[in-house]
C-alpha cells in the first residue's frame, strides 16, 4: 500500500493535471497506479476523469489501460463519469481502449449513452454512437427508451440528435404503454411537442396509427 503522503501527491497531480509530478511519482514506484484507491472505491483514472485532466488520463491509459474497465462503488466506469461530466476528449480516449463499457450498467441501470443523453452532452454521444448505435437502444427502468429519458429531463436538443440516429425509437412505448408523445403531453414539454409534430410533418412518425385519440 502506498504511503498516505505519496497517495495525496498522486491525487493532487491527477486533479491538477500535473503530468510532470505524476510521471516522477510513477517512475519511483511503477505499481502505484494499481495500488491506490480513493473514496467510493475510485481509482486514479476515475479521479483524473472527474477533473477533466486529459494529460493524466493519457498517462494512466498508457500505463494500464485495464483501469478503464474498473468501476467504483456505484458501478460507474470512467466512461460513465466522462459521459456525466461532458468530457468529450476523455470519452473518446476511454472508448478507444474499452468500447465494451458503452454497454456497462451502473447501479441505476444506466449505460454511458443514457447518462450523456440525460445530461445533454451531444458531443459525448457523437463519440459513443459513431460506430454502433446498439447502446442507445438498451431499455431503462420500466422499459423506457433513451428518448423517454431525454424528454423527462428536458433535453430536447439531445433528443433531436438521437432521433436523427434512431427514428425507429420515436413510437416505442414503455411498460406503462406511454409513448414519447404521451410523456411530452403529460410533462407539458412544449418544445418537445413542437419537435414531434415536425417529425410527424416529415412523415417519420404516423400519428394517427400510434395516437388514435389525437
Amino acid at each position: 500500500m502506498a504511503a498516505e503522503a505519496v497517495t495525496q501527491k498522486l491525487y493532487d497531480a491527477a486533479t491538477m493535471g500535473d503530468v510532470a509530478t505524476f510521471q516522477t511519482l510513477v517512475q519511483q514506484d511503477p505499481f502505484l497506479v494499481d495500488q491506490v484507491s480513493f473514496a467510493r472505491s475510485r481509482n486514479l483514472l476515475h479521479i483524473a476523469t472527474i477533473a477533466g485532466q486529459v494529460g493524466i488520463v493519457e498517462e494512466l491509459l498508457r500505463i494500464n489501460s485495464k483501469l478503464a474497465r474498473d468501476v467504483d462503488s456505484k458501478k460507474s466506469s470512467s466512461l460513465h463519469i466522462a459521459a456525466e461530466q461532458g468530457h468529450v476528449e476523455i470519452a473518446n480516449k476511454l472508448f478507444f481502449v474499452a468500447p465494451e463499457m458503452c454497454w456497462w450498467l451502473d447501479d441505476q441501470g444506466m449505460n454511458p449513452v443514457h447518462i450523456a443523453a440525460m445530461r445533454g452532452h451531444v458531443g459525448v454521444l457523437e463519440v459513443l454512437l459513431e460506430h454502433d448505435l446498439s447502446p442507445a437502444m438498451e431499455r431503462l427502468h420500466r422499459g423506457q427508451t433513451v428518448l423517454h429519458l431525454c424528454a423527462k429531463h428536458g433535453q430536447v436538443q439531445t433528443l433531436k440528435f438521437v432521433v436523427e440516429k434512431l427514428e425507429l425509437l420515436v413510437p416505442v412505448k414503455d411498460d406503462d404503454g406511454e409513448t414519447l408523445y404521451n410523456l411530452a403531453v403529460r410533462c407539458d414539454q412544449v418544445e418537445l411537442l413542437e419537435l414531434l409534430h415536425q417529425i410527424s410533418d416529415d412523415k417519420i412518425f404516423d400519428w394517427k396509427r400510434h395516437n388514435p385519440a389525437i
